[in-house]
């Protein structure tokens, strides 16, 4: 993990070394932990958790604002992103990795801002009644995200999965999964939009693809777009996508469902949706902490991290 080393090298300016304020977050997410807080209150007592993270059991345990005073160098450096391809190069996780079928996915990350937050950009509509939690009025007012944006966190954006769903204001996160284990080889966040997924799609596949060999790329019916599809062809890649016939004709033809790895692929994908319940049940990303994309986006990459080698005890005793 030499790339991931030398990252955390260059943000390491204050007391507690990057290595090991990753270490703790890695056992926040592995072990549900709340909060930074409460983190460091286990770590305190928790013999296990002390060695994680390279304390003596006499060690005084670092204060919890750290975490927020080197965030930002953590994201200059963009470590959540080096540290996922340091895990994806080990040589105990590269025989795990196929280089030939994935599959994409994306989920809506609820952000940490509430619906009464969400204002007009002119400042026309009424404010909130006084108090701590005051009264607010939303019927027969038309809002969008063009003309109104939260004041509490500007990058999230009101979003609604299904037309039965309530909107809320949200990001959405994105991962690309190998399909011979279903590891995360790829992970991104971005504002949630109803073309985010093919476009974040587009960029975490042509990462991966050699030009030359042929890849297959699993999806569900929302990925079922004429210039989506056309974009994976012309990369040379099978668009593996499922056929969306209710209300329109489908971009997948017989082309690509006469082939039996059209099946395969179209089992293998729902499997990426473990990686999401992981994250949102576990690491605690249902409803993200962090406020802005950036911060967002480290959370959600990282805890894919995280998923990765969650998994990967299981893997080395199978193939043992």
């Amino acid at each position: 993990m030499s790339h991931y080393t030398a990252a955390c090298r260059r943000v390491s300016e204050g007391k507690v070394a990057p290595e090991r304020l990753l270490s703790a977050s890695l056992l926040q997410a592995f072990y549900s932990v709340r909060s930074e807080r409460q983190l460091m209150e286990q770590i305190n007592y928790n013999l296990l958790f002390r060695w994680f993270v390279g304390l003596g059991i006499d060690d005084a345990v670092w204060d919890h604002s750290t975490f927020s005073k080197n965030r930002e160098r953590l994201l200059g450096a963009d470590v959540a992103a080096k540290f996922l391809a340091a895990v994806l190069r080990h040589p105990k996780v590269t025989r795990f990795l196929s280089d030939e079928h994935f599959s994409v996915d994306g989920t809506l990350v609820e952000a940490w801002a509430s619906l009464k937050s969400f204002r007009a950009k002119d400042g026309s509509d009424e404010p909130p009644a006084p108090g701590r939690n005051g009264e607010r009025d939303f019927h027969d007012e038309k809002r969008s995200n063009e003309t109104h944006a939260s004041t509490t966190d500007p990058d999230a954006r009101l979003y609604r999965k299904g037309s039965s769903q309530a909107a809320k204001l949200s990001y959405m996160g994105h991962a690309l999964m190998e399909n011979r284990h279903g590891l995360v080889v790829g992970a991104t966040l971005t504002p949630a939009t109803g073309t985010a997924e093919r476009e974040a799609a587009i960029k975490m596949i042509v990462r991966r693809s050699p030009g030359a060999r042929r890849l297959t790329l699993g999806a569900d019916k929302g990925y079922d777009t004429k210039n989506f599809v056309a974009d994976l062809r012309e990369l040379n890649i099978a668009p593996h996508v499922a056929q969306n016939t209710s209300n329109r004709a489908s971009a997948i033809d017989g082309r690509t469902t006469r082939h039996p790895g059209y099946a395969v692929s179209q089992i293998i994908r729902k499997r990426i949706e473990e990686s999401f319940a992981w994250t949102k049940t576990i690491a605690g990303l249902h409803k993200t902490k962090h406020r802005g994309v950036g911060r967002v986006a480290f959370q959600f990459v990282f805890a894919m991290a995280a998923y990765n080698l969650i998994r990967m005890p299981r893997l080395l005793s199978t193939a043992a």
